[in-house]
């Protein structure tokens, strides 16, 4: 029984601890992307997106990466651009960049990760966006796509945005606006960080080393060279591995630094973190957006680059020098909350987020519901069990910290 509780008080330690290492990066993260949603405006992109070539390609790249957010709304965002005439190949480019090149994820994989990973990220995101265009030349899905755009029907007309940027940013109701959207950006996320952090403790200190040994094959703590088959076993395991988190990405980064240290290699790791567009809640709601097939195809597109782009990292990384070291990364037996760097980070952090709070809670009513209007449809039963996973975490947590600080 006194393991168990050991156990349980470190597990709690750990994904707090986590989640304290985190804090300032999320606060950061989606500040900016906050400012990103309501002051660049988003009224012309589909209308430079109509084409297939590398300069729609090109801007979709770019408008995904300045319109950077989660899994749910981006794509809720890639279907009303295709719908109001994009080109498929620059929607997908558009999807890949909002949910690849994100400001926060970066943030977030350099603490937990290192720098070797953040240029994994934004180089396999691009990467990504180029294999699945090269598919997409090569299969010419035609009729899917023209399946697609009937199931989609007409596009509502558009409002009229402010023309000038400056006159956007001196308005005192777009303040509000950005604290509105900061408040969504962690309505949205809230269960996935809180699920995520508290799978990572637990693994941390639950799940011996040779369950991973088990899941990826010739896998050990210190390991860094894999023959090509164990690479492509683990990036084939990586997706499936984040499937069964069921949890988004930012959720899923410090179980993916876990995986790292237990000896999961580079590749398998990047596969692991691509894999949020893989999941089948994403395959279900693109599938009531285009129909099946167009949803499967898409599934088909993302899983077959990402295996591409994970690959090519890992080699690109060997050849260059530049593989990251998995004794680099240790979740464990860390002082988390020592006062540092990120101690006073945090306190600055939270009174940035203590002030778009509170200008949040005064936007009127009508931006969340425009914005809940903009969402993909999620499951309402996968919502509330999640919800109630996030309960349970809590629970978890204050049951792990009473231990910690009263029984042992």
């Amino acid at each position: 029984m006194n393991g168990f509780l050991e156990k349980w008080a470190e597990s709690a330690y750990t994904s707090l601890g986590l989640f304290w290492m985190a804090l300032w990066a999320f606060i950061l993260g989606y500040a900016l992307s906050s400012m990103i949603q309501v002051f660049v405006t988003q009224r012309k992109m589909q209308k430079t997106m109509g084409g297939s070539g590398a300069k729609s390609m090109g801007l979709g790249t770019f408008f995904g990466f300045i319109s950077s957010s989660c899994s749910f709304s981006a794509l809720a965002t890639t279907k009303s651009l295709f719908q109001k005439g994009a080109s498929f190949s620059a929607s997908i480019a558009f999807l890949l960049a909002s949910t690849n090149l994100v400001i926060e994820l970066g943030i977030v994989i350099s603490i937990f990760l290192g720098w070797q990973f953040v240029v994994g990220e934004y180089v396999g995101g691009i990467l990504l966006i180029l294999f699945s265009w090269l598919l997409i030349r090569i299969i010419r899905p035609k009729k899917l796509i023209e399946s697609a755009r009937k199931n989609l029907g007409k596009a509502e007309n558009e409002q009229k945005s402010e023309k000038s940027f400056k006159s956007r940013i001196q308005k005192a109701e777009n303040w509000k606006k950005v604290g509105r959207k900061y408040v969504m950006e962690w309505d949205m996320v809230w269960k996935d960080v809180t699920i995520g952090f508290t799978v990572a403790g637990i693994v941390a200190a639950f799940v011996p080393n040779s369950f991973f040994q088990t899941l990826f094959i010739n896998t050990g703590e210190g390991q860094e060279s894999f023959s090509f088959l164990t690479l492509l076993q683990h990036v084939i395991i990586g997706p499936i591995a984040a499937f069964l988190t069921f949890i988004g990405s930012m959720g899923n980064i410090p179980l993916a630094a876990l995986l790292f240290g237990k000896g999961v290699s580079f590749a398998g790791v990047m596969a692991f973190i691509f894999s949020d567009l893989v999941v089948f809640p994403v395959l279900r709601i693109n599938a009531t957006y285009y129909g099946w097939k167009t949803s499967l195809f898409i599934l088909f597109l993302l899983f077959s680059s990402l295996i591409v782009a994970a690959l090519l990292l890992h080699y690109g990384f060997d050849i260059l020098g530049i593989l990251p070291s998995p004794s680099n990364v240790d979740l464990s037996n860390q002082d988390h909350f020592k006062i540092d760097y990120t101690f006073f980070l945090n306190l600055a952090f939270l009174g940035l987020s203590g002030l778009l709070v509170y200008l949040g809670f005064y936007w009127k009513k009508g931006e969340q519901n425009h914005h809940h209007h903009q969402m993909a449809p999620k499951s309402k039963i996968m919502e509330r069990t999640l919800k109630y996973l996030a309960f349970a975490a809590y629970a978890w947590l204050f049951g792990g910290m009473f231990v910690w600080g009263f029984i042992l």
